[in-house]
Order: C-alpha cells, then structure tokens, then sequence
C-alpha cells in the first residue's frame, strides 16, 4: 500500500454486470457461512463488504500461505504465498454467495490484473478466491467463465480458485482501516470510489457500515 497513486488505469467491466446465471439458493432460516475473496490491498475488499447488506463480519488477513509468516511485514516481501484477503461472514438468508461474487467482480477490483491492482504490485495483491466448500468452488468457476463467455471484461478473467486451507486475520490496525482513515490519501484515491460505486451500482444492498455489525 505505499506505491505511488498516480497513473492508474482500469479495466472496468462493459455495459450492465449480469448476475450469476448458477447460485445457490437463498437459505429458508438464518445462519451464518463463510467467503474469502483477495482483490487487492484488503483495506479496500474490505471496505466494500462490511457495506453489504447480509454481511455479518468481515476480518481483513492472509491466506495461501503459512501460519508462520502471516504478519504484514513478512507478507509484503512477497515470499510467503500469501494473498491479502478478507474473510466476509454472511447469512445465506439475507444474500447469497453468487450475490457476493457479482460485487467481487464489479466493484471491488480489476480481476483481469495479474499479479497487482492498481498501484500495487506483487502476487500478495493478486486476485483469489479461496472456496470454503465445493459448491463454492463450482459457483465461482462457472461465474467467472460466464464473464468471460460474454467479453464483460476487454481482457481474460485471471481470477484464481483456490481451496480455503486457513485464514491468518491481520494486525489490529488493519481492520476497518479505511472507515478509520477516511482522510488517508491512498483510501481517497482507490478505496472511496469502490465505495461510492456499490452505493451507486447496489442500492438495494448498501449499508451505510459506521463501525462493528
């Protein structure tokens, strides 16, 4: 998160976003159930999710690689394997995981960018989702072929789908940091917009998130 801002240039998706044409069916009674997407620096994933309406918590943190080496200092040399992710907890009643992917793929980040997003660089930022069940995984795997199919991006999806193997949660300081840090050059510049974009894009599911569900 401390490469310049400047020069960023988007692949953004092509006229209306189409929803998944497979989900998984909304859920009769409340529970809760668990998604982890990496998109980029999780400040921003972050920031997106914990505004879903049916999301119950969010935790930003480390995945693809090891317990050992999950702290930020470590995760920042590239040599861990991990990605940046953002564990999103989510009643199944209330929004389903399909829903969850078409906000990941429209609004979050840039999925057809290898290895970066935006300003910045390295396969810690690279674009994942880790699948906590099989259904998970077949869900993301035909909706990201359904993207493709239709050309809503002037460049191939290159979106992993990976197993979920753990979630290592990051630093205190890390969490909510773009809602504490509104004033934060880098949250202005490539957080606010994702904000501002599910607000405009997803009223229905918007929620104005001021702090812990």
């Amino acid at each position: 998160m401390l490469a310049l801002l400047g020069g960023v240039i988007h692949a953004g998706p092509r006229g209306t976003f189409p929803a998944p044409a497979l989900d998984a069916p909304p859920a009769t009674a409340s529970g809760q159930q668990t998604a982890v997407f990496a998109g980029g620096c999780f400040w921003g994933v972050q920031s997106v999710f914990e505004r879903v309406k049916g999301v119950v918590a969010t935790t930003a943190g480390y995945s693809g690689g090891s317990a050992a080496t999950a702290t930020y200092d470590q995760v920042s040399s590239e040599k861990t394997g991990h990605a940046e992710s953002v564990k999103v907890v989510f009643d199944p009643s209330r929004i389903t995981y399909g829903q969850l992917l078409r906000v990941f793929f429209s609004v979050v980040h840039d999925p057809t960018e290898l290895n970066r997003q935006g300003p910045d660089v390295g396969t810690s930022y690279r674009s994942v989702i880790f699948y906590a069940t099989d259904e998970q995984k077949r869900i993301a795997s035909a909706y990201i072929a359904q993207l493709d199919a239709l050309k809503i991006f002037p460049k191939k999806i290159v979106t992993e789908v990976a197993p979920l193997k753990a979630f290592y949660a990051a630093e205190a300081y890390h969490q909510d940091y773009a809602l504490k840090n509104p004033d934060n050059p880098y949250i202005e510049v490539c957080d606010r917009p994702k904000i501002d974009a599910l607000k405009q894009q997803y009223p229905d599911l918007f929620f104005d998130y001021k702090g812990s569900h």
